[in-house]
């Protein structure tokens, strides 16, 4: 489920790499998946070498020339490192400095006192709903996946029983709600009123992340029964620690990435002038990276300096913070490219035709399109943009509930069954310590259980309003 921005789109619209029809491009897109999971399954490949030859295996079953086909890939890489990397390396950072300094057995220990037993995965989903407002969807992951690993272990619980709320709040923020990327883009596509499509999704939101929340994770639990990887948990803090940071001082520097990028999408709202002095501060203060950059850097003194880190100790921690990502970055990257190759091939744009033809109700035609983008491109973004400017027109005759509903049925298609063209998808296999087809039953069923109940909400709220 990975982020882009409107820019980034217009980018990718570009004349396709490829002539073939939609036969062809049809049956390079289902050779290029069975590829990559044949290779990561059967050949026990690692997933970045079997994302790289399953994009080679798409475009060369496209018949797209290889060095096109090699150039969307490395393209698709290096914007998804740029993007997705530099976050996922600065969240380790501060990950680190929260368990090396005793920041995150403070928070753990506290979730633990305050919610317990079946309240967990309740507790779990309230505060990733609420952090995910603002955040990215894998600036999210990065900053919750480590509390949820180390509730998980020292609570004995289900890993999949904290971990899938934690998800299913983060991904229902990313498709219903403003200010993520999807949804805006969406709203100024089909004029819709951004308050009112605010107030709708939240209305959306609720059941949906319930339900795809703590209920499905009572099966996906029972499916997928694993342990948090040990790798990946960060380790309580040792004992020659002078002191703890206090809990006020943790959450304050964990919440601070939280509160920048929000001040920034309020900026935008209110102000509404990309020239205003004020706006343009909170363009660059509100970005993901100065958020998080921000965040490490405070962290450094409200977390390591007041354990009583020396300045050496500081640079270790950071340093050690790294090592462990290097292969989640590769595989996410690798992710990038295969999405790149569909969308360059003009995968994208065989579903939008192909979907011109289609006799069905606006708002269930609107996820269909989404649905289908969503299941060829795997991005979340390409698919909300690309289906709002396709039923744009159907918004001519609707009233504006309608309109903001239309929005929120795009959303929702848009994060159908991630797979294994989706950068997200591996991100969570690699933080979770899963194989495919654990990913599978547990993350890919969550994205469509979130998008079937969305839908269907939003279905029943047409009828009634």
């Amino acid at each position: 489920m990975t982020s882009l921005s409107v820019e980034m789109l217009a980018a990718d619209a570009v004349e396709p790499i490829t002539s073939a029809g939609h036969a062809q491009l049809g049956i390079a897109v289902l050779a290029g998946i069975a590829v990559i999971v044949l290779l990561i399954t059967k050949f026990k490949l690692h997933a970045f070498l079997a994302l790289t030859i399953g994009s080679l295996a798409l475009g060369a079953f496209a018949g797209a020339p290889l060095d096109k086909a090699i150039s969307s890939f490395t393209a698709g890489l290096g914007s998804t490192v740029s993007g997705v990397g530099v976050l996922i390396a600065l969240g380790a950072v501060l990950g680190k400095l929260l368990a090396d300094s005793g920041g995150a057995d403070q928070i753990v220990d506290t979730i633990l006192a305050k919610a317990g037993g079946r309240s967990m995965p309740w507790a779990m989903v309230l505060i990733a709903s609420v952090i995910g407002l603002p955040l990215f969807f894998e600036v999210g992951i990065v900053l919750l996946i480590p509390v949820v690993l180390m509730v998980a272990k020292r609570g004995s619980y289900s890993l999949m029983r904290i971990g899938v709320p934690a998800l299913a709040g983060l991904s229902v923020m990313h498709a219903l709600i403003p200010p993520h990327p999807g949804p805006l883009a969406a709203i100024d596509a089909v004029d819709a009123n951004l308050g009112l499509t605010l107030a709708l999704g939240v209305l959306v939101a609720i059941p949906t992340v319930v339900i795809a929340g703590p209920v499905f994770s009572k099966y996906a639990a029972r499916w997928v029964d694993v342990a948090a990887p040990e790798k990946m948990i960060p380790q309580r803090a040792s004992e020659d620690l002078q002191k703890r940071p206090g809990f006020g001082a943790t959450i304050v520097t964990v919440l601070l990435p939280v509160v920048l990028m929000l001040s920034k999408a309020l900026v935008d709202i209110v102000v509404d002038d990309p020239g205003h002095t004020v706006q343009r501060v909170f363009d660059v203060i509100g970005s993901p990276l100065v958020a998080l950059l921000a965040a490490v850097l405070v962290g450094m003194f409200t977390l390591g300096r007041a354990a009583g880190f020396t300045k050496e100790r500081l640079s270790t921690t950071v340093e050690r913070s790294l090592a462990p990502i290097a292969g989640i970055l590769l595989i996410v990257g690798a992710g990038g490219g295969f999405k790149q190759t569909l969308i360059d091939s003009g995968v994208g744009q065989m579903v939008l035709e192909i979907s011109k033809d289609w006799s069905i109700p606006g708002l269930l035609l609107a996820w269909l399109i989404a649905v289908a983008i969503r299941l060829a491109t795997g991005s979340a973004t390409v698919a909300t943009i690309s289906a709002a400017g396709l039923v744009t027109p159907l918004a001519a005759d609707m009233s504006s509930t309608h309109v903001a509903l239309l929005v929120l049925a795009i959303g929702a298609g848009s994060v159908f069954f991630s797979h294994v063209n989706d950068a997200g998808f591996w991100l969570v296999k690699e933080y979770f310590g899963l194989n495919v087809g654990q990913t599978v039953k547990t993350w890919s069923v969550m994205e469509t259980v979130i998008s079937v109940v969305g839908v269907a909400v939003v279905l029943l709220l047409s009828l009634v309003i």
